[in-house]
Order: structure tokens, then C-alpha cells, then sequence
């Protein structure tokens, strides 16, 4: 009776099994046998029956309380990569494994799983492990949506192994590995996993365990998942919102901007104005120039670069409502049109990219210069095209006026007679000249010159040197349908209001040359008819001409000693026969050959067209006869001295 109080008192106290065999050892010592020591051993083992009951009930608790716990955890909102953690941490410590992770389908390989959130592992080899498709007890217990286990993971050959896996799990020592199911509602999201780095069984207890774990888990994850969605979509949605925000708010500026501009170029204002507040309103420099460069406002630090914008804004093109167009240094350029006509171009210093805002600014900018201009293109007209008629119609009459009075008249419209002018004539066929007038007009008062008709032609004074260029200028203006080209020729320059008359007559015969030679259309001056023009100007500059006919020729012979030019004479002489002009040279032809290269290379190669070699024996005529009455003079001043 002792004994099996004894045995009753170490149950009560959850004494050690080893405690309870020594009681049976006491009551054998004692003398107790037959049928008490078989009762005392029936009672030892009941109650340690009754103890294992006890302490698998108190694990069981204790599980459940941490299952507990971990659902409560889970209830809050965490991200997936939190609820992940959450789980294989708790799975880890309610079995008491050594290592947990989950297995999650891989975004971007279909198939294929990748690890995540391992809790307890030692080595790094784990980062960013992947599994093939159809590979390790992940993809079986996925398959068969059950429980799978194994005593010795790398031994085991009933599923099909990865071998970068089996490289981690013999890294990190791992044998025993308890694979559950994941699931996401109905679907199943992966698997999770707990392993031992010993050689073990799993029992019943630890896979219900890790089964009711997976179940919860698998629930968060889903709220995760929906969690991390929402917030991304809300995210979107702020991002979205805050890009309308701010588009309405530049909607708004930009209206605010085209209204302020708009009332400025309504109330008359200058261009320097309208492009100060086009720098205030962009926050960048801003240059506006006219067709050929020349500045008309700026406001800002952006350099002058006219010939180079002006060659820009040509290959930019004339089309309806051109964007903005990048050229270097971050400098964009928007033409300035009306009505297929280029009043010039607005230039910005705007970086290497343009706001949508900024881009539509500028071109409403670039909009209302045109207007701008073209209003004050119309009221200059009214006011003083008069004035400019008049004045170089007093210009052209045989009648001479008084010097000073005709330069007082110019000096109050902002013209220098007395610096160089080139005079301009166009001639139009029938049914065009109106149009042509007005555009004329306006290229006369863009470059600061003259403009009236005069015996049926336009007539056009504009500062400047070279007749051909201004020529060509004018011929591009008025060269727009309908009808054909103007027909335009120039002559000049002239410096002195009693020579634009003879310039005039020149340019009138230079125009009603290139009528006779069936070049209309087309665009020319005196000088660049070649003799054909020293014939038809009223003042001949025979050295100019000798000069750009066969100047590299003379100068070569001069400062080398040759005979090039006598090479020349002797060419022409014998019909253009090197054979014959060697014999009258007394040299070897190879030598008249090389001469004739050299002077190819001089001139240029077309020199024996019959055009060119025409003017050339000219200019060789022109250049012997001046030679000869040059020496004639200097001896007659010898013979003086």
C-alpha cells in the first residue's frame, strides 16, 4: 500500500519516469512479490500513462496558444513579406525544428518556386534559390495537396530532387523535412516547410500542428496579398491623382499665361514687351530674331547666333502650327508664321526636354508674334509706306533733288543714304504683282530699305553690298503661289542718293538681259553675268572683272615666274591645239600639258567651255591692252623726269 502511494504522489508531482521505477525497486527490496509486486508494476505503468496523456495534453495546449497567438499576429494588417516572416518564425518554434521556410510560385517563371523567408538557416546559399518546375516535396505536396514528409531529405529518391537545393540543404546540415500545403481559398499558394539536422520521424501531433499553421497562414497571406494589392492600386491612384493635380495646375497656368499674353499683344504692345513676358511666365531665356537672324527682342542670358538659328529655322520647314524643335545646347526654336509667311523664329534655352506645358506656351507665344508683327507690319504700312513710295520715287527721277533734303527724308525713316544700298528689280507676270507688292513691302521694311513700283517693275533699295545676294533674298520672298517666279536682278552697290538712278538702269538692263537670254524666273546681278554684265553697267570696272576671270592665273605667274597666261594666249591662238601651242611656245607638249592642268586647278576644270573660254580671251585681251598702257605711261613719266 506504500508503494502505490508513492506511485500516486510522483504522478500528482509530474515526477520523472525514472523516480517512478525506483518505487517498484523500494517495494521489491521490501519484500513485496507475487501479486502486489505485479500490482504495484500495473499502477507504475498506469501511471505513466496517465503522465504522457498529461504532458501531450500540455504540449497540445501550449501549441494551440501559440496557434492562438500567431492568428492574433496575423489579424493585424502586414505586408507579405511580414506575414511570410510571421510564419515560418512561429512554425519553427512550434515544432521545435531547426529551419522554416516557404515556397511561393515564382512571378517570372511559370512553374517554377522560389524560397522565401527562411527563418534559422546558417548559410547564404539560400538567396534567391530556385526550384524547376515539378522539383523537390514542394512541387509534389502542391500536386497532391497533402502532407509530405521525409526522415532524410538527401536519401530519399520517391520525388524528384533539384540540385540546387540539395546543395543548400547539405550546407546547412538539414535531414528531416515536413512539407504542408499553403493555401489561398480554394487555390494553393505554395508550401510550407520545417526541417531538423537530425534523421527523424514526424508524428501525427507535429503535422496536424504544422497543417493548422499552413491553414492560418494561408489566410493572412490572402489578406496580405489583397493589403499589398490595394495599396499599390491606392498608390496608383495617389500617383494618378497627384499627376492630375498637377496637369490641371498647369492647365490653369497656361491659361492664366495665354491670357496675359493675348491682352498685351491686344493693347498694342512692342515685341521686347511680349517676349519679357514670355521669359517670366516660361523661366527660361527667350530671343526672338527675324528671317535672316537679326534680333528684335530678347530677354534673358541666350546668345546671339543669327546666321546659325536663321539656317535652323530654314530646315525647320513652314508647316501649320509647327511643335517646338530642338537645336543644341538645349536651345529649342519655334518659326514664327503668317499665313505660310516666316516673320522669324522664337528661340528658348529650355534643357534637353520641354514640359507638354512649356511646349504649348511656346507655340501660343510663337502665335502671337506673328500677330504681333503682322499688326505692326499693317501699321507701319499705313503710316509710312507712304512716305517710302515717295521717297524712292523722288530717288529715281532724272529731275535731281537736293542731297541733304532727300537724306533728312531718309534719316526720319531710319535709312543712311550715304552708306552702301543695293537696288533690287522684280518683275511678275500679270495678276501676281498685287500679291507681290505687299509681301515686297514687308521685305523692304524687315531689312530697314526702300520699296515702290516704277515702270511696271517692284523696285527695291536695300542696304547692303552685294546685289546678287539681295537679289536672290527678294527673288525667295516674292517666290510663292500663285503664278510663277518673279524674275529678279540687282546692281549696286551705291552710296550717294544721285547714284541710285544709274543703279536702277543698270539693274533695269541687267533684268531685261536675262528676259532676252529666256532666264526669268530666275535671280542674277551685273556681276554675275560676266562680261555680259561689265557691258551692261553704267560704271566698268575692268580689274574686277580680269580679276575673278583669270586673277588666280596672273597672281600664280607672278609670284612663280611662269608662263601661265602666256600658255593661255598661245592655247587660244593655235584653236585650242596643246600640240600647236607647244610649237609656237618652243617647248615639249608633255610641258603645255602640265600648264594646262595647273591652270585647271587654278580656275577650275570647266574653263574650255565655250561660255568661259569666251570670257577668258576677254580678260586676256583686257589684261595685255592694260599691261601695254601701263608701260606707256611709265615711260612718258620717265621721259618727263
Amino acid at each position: 500500500m506504500a508503494a502505490v502511494l508513492a506511485l500516486l504522489d510522483l504522478l500528482a508531482g509530474e515526477g520523472s519516469a525514472n523516480r517512478f521505477e525506483a518505487v517498484v525497486e523500494e517495494a521489491r527490496r521490501q519484500g513485496v512479490t507475487g501479486a502486489d509486486l505485479r500490482t504495484v508494476e500495473r499502477i507504475k505503468r498506469l501511471a505513466l500513462g496517465i503522465q504522457a496523456r498529461l504532458e501531450r495534453r500540455q504540449q497540445w495546449s501550449a501549441a494551440l496558444a501559440t496557434l492562438v497567438d500567431t492568428a492574433s499576429d496575423l489579424a493585424s494588417p502586414h505586408t507579405v513579406e511580414d506575414t511570410l516572416k510571421i510564419i515560418t518564425r512561429r512554425a519553427r518554434l512550434l515544432l521545435g525544428v531547426d529551419v522554416s521556410w516557404v515556397a511561393l510560385p515564382a512571378t517570372d517563371d511559370a512553374g517554377a518556386l522560389r524560397l522565401h523567408s527562411l527563418d534559422g538557416h546558417v548559410t547564404m546559399l539560400n538567396t534567391r534559390l530556385r526550384l524547376p518546375e515539378g522539383a523537390g516535396l514542394a512541387a509534389a505536396v502542391l500536386a497532391h495537396r497533402a502532407p509530405l514528409w521525409t526522415s532524410d531529405y538527401l536519401a530519399d529518391d520517391s520525388f524528384r530532387h533539384a540540385a540546387e537545393l540539395d546543395q543548400w540543404i547539405g550546407a546547412e546540415g538539414l535531414h528531416a523535412v515536413l512539407a504542408v500545403p499553403l493555401s489561398r481559398g480554394s487555390a494553393s499558394a505554395g508550401s510550407l516547410h520545417v526541417a531538423d539536422r537530425s534523421v527523424r520521424h514526424f508524428s501525427a501531433d507535429e503535422i496536424a500542428l504544422a497543417n493548422m499553421l499552413a491553414e492560418i497562414g494561408g489566410v493572412a497571406l490572402s489578406r496580405a496579398v489583397f493589403l499589398d494589392e490595394t495599396l499599390a492600386e491606392l498608390s496608383a491612384l495617389r500617383e494618378r491623382l497627384s499627376r492630375t493635380e498637377a496637369e490641371l495646375a498647369e492647365t490653369r497656368g497656361l491659361t492664366e499665361s495665354q491670357g496675359t499674353l493675348l491682352d498685351l499683344v491686344l493693347d498694342g504692345c512692342d515685341p521686347q514687351l511680349l517676349v519679357e513676358e514670355c521669359h517670366r511666365r516660361l523661366g527660361v531665356p527667350v530671343l526672338l530674331c527675324g528671317p535672316r537672324g537679326t534680333t528684335i527682342a530678347s530677354a534673358g542670358d541666350l546668345p546671339e547666333r543669327g546666321e546659325e538659328f536663321a539656317r535652323a529655322t530654314k530646315d525647320v520647314g513652314v508647316l501649320p502650327d509647327p511643335p517646338p524643335v530642338p537645336l543644341q545646347d538645349g536651345i529649342w526654336c519655334v518659326p514664327v508664321l503668317a499665313g505660310g509667311h516666316h516673320l522669324g523664329a522664337l528661340y528658348v534655352q529650355a534643357g534637353p526636354a520641354l514640359t507638354g506645358g512649356t511646349a504649348e506656351l511656346l507655340r501660343y507665344a510663337a502665335r502671337l508674334v506673328a500677330v504681333l508683327l503682322s499688326l505692326q507690319e499693317g501699321q507701319g504700312a499705313a503710316m509710312d509706306g507712304q512716305f517710302r513710295d515717295e521717297l524712292l520715287e523722288d530717288l529715281l527721277i532724272s529731275v535731281p533733288r537736293p542731297r541733304d533734303l532727300l537724306e533728312r527724308r531718309a534719316r526720319r525713316l531710319g535709312i543712311g543714304l550715304d552708306q552702301p544700298h543695293v537696288v533690287v528689280l522684280a518683275r511678275l507676270e500679270e495678276g501676281a504683282q498685287a500679291h507681290a507688292v505687299t509681301r515686297a513691302s514687308a521685305c523692304a521694311r524687315r531689312l530697314n530699305g526702300l520699296q515702290t513700283t516704277h515702270e511696271g517693275d517692284i523696285v527695291l533699295l536695300l542696304p547692303g553690298t552685294d546685289p546678287g545676294a539681295a537679289a536672290r533674298t527678294v527673288h525667295d520672298e516674292l517666290s510663292s503661289p500663285p503664278g510663277r517666279p518673279p524674275t529678279v536682278s540687282g546692281a549696286g552697290p551705291v552710296s550717294d542718293p544721285g547714284a541710285v538712278l544709274h543703279g536702277y538702269r543698270e539693274a533695269a538692263r541687267c533684268l531685261d538681259a536675262m528676259t532676252a537670254l529666256g532666264a526669268t524666273g530666275t535671280s542674277a546681278s551685273t556681276h554675275e553675268l560676266g562680261f555680259l554684265g561689265l557691258l551692261l553697267s553704267d560704271e566698268v570696272d575692268a580689274d574686277s572683272f580680269i580679276q575673278s576671270t583669270i586673277g588666280a592665273v596672273l597672281d600664280y605667274d607672278e609670284q612663280r615666274l611662269t608662263e601661265l597666261v602666256r600658255t593661255l594666249d598661245a592655247y587660244f591662238d593655235t584653236g585650242g591645239s596643246p600640240t600647236y601651242a607647244a610649237e609656237q611656245l618652243h617647248v615639249h607638249p608633255n610641258t603645255v600639258a602640265r600648264r594646262l592642268e595647273r591652270i585647271s586647278e587654278l580656275i577650275g576644270s570647266d574653263w574650255q567651255r565655250p561660255e568661259r573660254a569666251l570670257e577668258i580671251q576677254l580678260a586676256l585681251r583686257m589684261s595685255r591692252i592694260r599691261r601695254v598702257l601701263r608701260q606707256r605711261d611709265e615711260s612718258a613719266g620717265d621721259q618727263d623726269a
